[in-house]
């Protein structure tokens, strides 16, 4: 039966079920497989990260952007993190607070693709160094 996201438990129950999705996953798991050597002090990062992010809990800390700028990302490879999560919070989750988190992993590809995007040029952009 699905529950209203509501507390840290239900955030390490999403949490940890989407990393294995995405550590099994053909497209996006090798990527993550190649920086990410020991999981679990990843997962108590995202219990963090997420945590902060939906109930406005301190004790997050890092800069998520500056770890997946390096990675070799691209449109697909943030469709593929969307498809998993969305999949994830749907088969537990019901609710405002679902939907909210969902709309927060949105934002943070199409913002974390943009960045991306703009760091590698391209024909119609100026770089400076």
């Amino acid at each position: 039966m699905k529950t209203e996201l509501a507390n840290f438990e239900d955030i390490v129950l999403f949490v940890n079920s989407f990393y294995d999705k995405v550590q099994s996953d053909e497209l996006i798991g090798p990527i993550f497989s190649a920086v990410i050597t020991d999981w679990q002090p990843h997962l108590e990062k995202m219990y963090n990260f997420w945590n902060a992010a939906l109930f406005g809990v301190p004790g997050f800390k890092g800069n998520p952007f500056a770890k997946h700028a390096p990675l070799s990302l691209e449109k697909q490879h943030f469709e593929r993190w969307l498809l998993l999560f969305r999949q994830t919070i749907d088969t537990y989750f019901e609710g405002t607070m679902a939907e909210e988190t969902k709309k927060k992993a949105d934002m943070m590809a199409i913002m974390f693709l943009s960045k991306i995007e703009n760091m590698k040029g391209g024909a119609d952009k100026v770089i400076l160094v």
